[in-house]
């Protein structure tokens, strides 16, 4: 039995049962009977604990990680030594490594890629925002949630940046995901935990990583030398876009990649807002083609710049009469020198003469613009006040007086009723004087004379405030008996769904606010269902008679990942799909493999086809754009849409501050009608008409 199963660290944390074992440490569950939850704790091993080399390493660790406070970091809570055990107190993790992720699953999409992604480097953001390198990013030292979320872990061999010393000469971190510096035991900062990012997801679009060997120090060396193949050698299903942002974090110089976390995430962004973006800048893509300057002389800041844009050293030949120029003599130059300063002297005195009479006509050209311009000035004026007093006699006749609308009822007809007023409302308050509805307060203020159309401003009550309770735990539960149960306690339930390795189809994986959280009656509670392990799936769509691009496109949109497109001989025009393997409306996997097959004409060899291929069913689905008017809200509001007479959610949609109006793409057949929810809130029904 391990020696530290059933013992009580400080008098506060008593060890569980092993769920981990590192180079270094071996993670225990433990129980904190001080604050009565359920923590990791991570053990140095006994090996490493009298060495005091180790030792300061992971008391390192804690002390990095310690300073950090991110949703995509593990928590910290405590670093200490007791009876000779030296260890660090984290959060507990309930998920798997995104290594165990990635065994499972094989060749992820690009979706669930740039997913983990974006998350991972957000949590790098916040740790170099911190001064801290973690140095060992690959996927083993990533968890992914139950939620699909992902927490960066085991920053055992961390450096703070802003410190001269380096734990040790020998490269540190995995092999397969160390960058060339680190390799080569040089200097790191925050570029290199980027280069092992770009690796991790050039694995996981890849299926394997960039480089492998039969010793670490092969692969070692091949990071040191470069040249990875590009991940789309093995997954041509890959995005370019995508792959430029995974070649440029793993470029062999530190200067060409990523100046920061920040500036990748502006890309990742980029890419996700638009999956068919093609980067402009240089990444391996483009070394077979990449021109080295030549040895000789420095270049200077202009040429460096056209080096910079074309690859290419500008020329540094001489001008063509320079040589010349370095040889002229100097008793030439004594004799130009005299010829000159005679030449000059008669120079200079027309242009004396010159300037005399410029200065006349000047004077005279100077009195005739100030007179026009006093005309001109004196004319304007006149126009502007007669204008003047036309828009005040226009103005008090649009005037109108402000109605006293405090303490009465707002409502729609309340609206109706004062449409020369444009009714605006302030984010609603609680009032323990003010009925729900009741107007609290207006501005302007009831016997003002406004213009026509001008804003009232109206602060409207919620009522009293609700009891604070706090959340019962579902997690785990069957959704549908916890929306009743909830609606039963005079909460608000709207489901969600996400996927999940640890429930089943149907069971609670998580509520929004979480379990124990304080809440008030009346309250919207998110309900997230699970959909099974299957993270991406999709409908097929039906892309027969589309042209092939557009085809294309589509299935990008929709995240499938594993298209084949086969020309074929047709009757019908060229590059129109003629066929698809999977038929319309059916609903799979995004990483399933899906043949479509398009014309490629016909043969001049081959009688032409008199039949052609059977098609499906043409889709009558419709992608329309909606626009909503929605309440102007001073802080960010949330916009969910949820099928008429259901609480599932479709689509939600954030709302900046100030913002009017919420723009939404949906997809349908025939009428159909949708609830919507402000900030949980019920807001209206809409009824839209999806027609061709």
């Amino acid at each position: 039995m391990d020696q530290y199963i059933g013992r009580l660290l400080d008098g506060r944390y008593e060890i569980l049962e092993v769920i981990g074992t590192g180079g270094m440490a071996v993670v225990y569950k433990a129980r904190c009977h001080r604050l009565n939850r359920l923590v990791a704790i991570k053990i140095l091993k006994d090996e490493f604990s009298r060495d005091e080399e180790f030792r300061r390493r992971f008391r390192a660790e804690g002390e990095a990680v310690a300073m950090l406070s991110h949703p995509n970091i593990v928590q910290v809570y405590d670093v200490s030594s007791s009876d000779g055990a030296d260890y660090i107190v984290m959060e507990l993790i309930d998920g798997i490594s995104l290594k165990e992720y990635m065994e499972k699953k094989g060749i992820l999409n690009w979706k669930e890629t740039l997913h983990f992604s974006l998350q991972i480097a957000k949590g790098l953001e916040h740790a170099h925002s911190r001064g801290i390198v973690h140095r060992d990013i690959k996927p083993h030292n990533v968890m992914v949630l139950k939620n699909g979320s992902v927490k960066v872990m085991d920053f055992g061999i961390a450096r703070v940046m802003n410190k001269s010393n380096t734990l040790t000469k020998e490269a540190l971190g995995s092999v397969h995901y160390i960058s060339p510096e680190q390799a080569k035991g040089g200097h790191t900062d925050n570029r290199s935990d980027l280069y092992s990012l770009g690796v991790v997801m050039y694995e996981m679009m890849a299926g394997r990583p960039p480089y492998d060997g039969e010793s670490a120090v092969s692969v070692a060396i091949q990071h040191i030398n470069g040249g990875a193949p590009l991940p789309s050698t093995y997954n041509p299903n890959i995005p370019t876009g995508l792959e430029q942002i995974i070649m440029k974090a793993m470029a062999l110089e530190v200067r060409d990649r990523y100046v920061s976390a920040t500036e990748m995430l502006q890309d990742m962004e980029e890419f996700r807002k638009n999956p068919a973006i093609v980067f402009d800048y240089h990444t391996l893509m483009d070394d077979a083609t990449r021109k080295i300057p030549t040895a000789g002389m420095p270049l200077t800041t202009a040429e460096k710049k056209v080096q910079a844009r074309t690859g290419e050293r500008p020329s540094t030949s001489l001008p063509r009469n320079s040589a010349v120029m370095a040889h002229s003599g100097t008793a030439s130059r004594s004799t130009a020198s005299r010829e000159v300063s005679h030449t000059e002297s008669r120079r200079r005195r027309r242009r004396e003469a010159e300037k005399k009479k410029n200065t006349e006509r000047s004077r005279i050209a100077t009195t005739a613009v100030v007179v026009c311009s006093a005309v001109a000035l004196f004319a304007i004026m006149l126009f502007l006040i007669a204008l003047f007093n036309g828009a005040l006699l226009n103005q008090e006749k649009d005037m109108v007086e402000v109605p006293y609308l405090t303490g009465g009822t707002y409502s729609e007809e309340l609206a109706e009723a004062h449409d020369e007023f444009n009714f605006r409302l302030r984010p609603q308050e609680y009032s323990e004087n003010h009925p729900k509805n009741e107007i609290i307060s207006q501005e302007p203020v009831g016997g003002t004379k406004v213009q026509r159309g001008s804003d009232i401003w109206l602060t409207v009550s919620m009522g009293p405030e609700p009891a604070v309770k706090k959340l019962d735990n579902f997690v785990g539960a069957d959704a549908e008996e916890a929306c009743k149960l909830l609606e039963s306690q005079g909460f608000k339930p709207l489901k969600k769904k996400e996927a999940s390795y640890v429930y089943q189809p149907g069971e609670v994986t998580r509520t929004d606010p979480s379990a124990e959280s304080e809440v008030t009656e009346g309250q919207t509670i998110y309900i997230y269902v699970s959909t099974g392990p299957d993270i991406v799936e999709n409908s097929m769509p039906n892309v027969v008679g589309l042209e092939l691009d557009r085809a294309k496109e589509l299935m990008t949109q929709l995240g499938f990942t594993n298209v084949r497109y086969e020309p074929t001989e047709s009757s019908r025009p060229e590059n129109e799909v003629v066929y698809q393997s999977v038929d319309k409306d059916e609903t799979l996997d995004v990483s399933s493999e899906i043949i479509i097959q398009y014309s490629s004409g016909v043969s001049e060899t081959q009688p032409t086809q008199t039949t052609a291929p059977q098609e499906t069913e043409p889709d009558n689905s419709v992608l329309i754009s909606v626009s909503w008017v929605v309440p102007e809200s001073a802080e960010e509001a949330r916009l969910d849409v949820c099928l008429g007479g259901t609480r599932d959610v479709i689509v939600s949609k954030s709302i900046a501050p100030g913002a009017k109006t919420v723009l939404l793409d949906l997809t349908g057949t025939g009428t159909v009608s949708y609830d919507l929810y402000l900030n949980g809130q019920f807001l209206e029904t809409k009824t839209l008409e999806f027609t061709k």
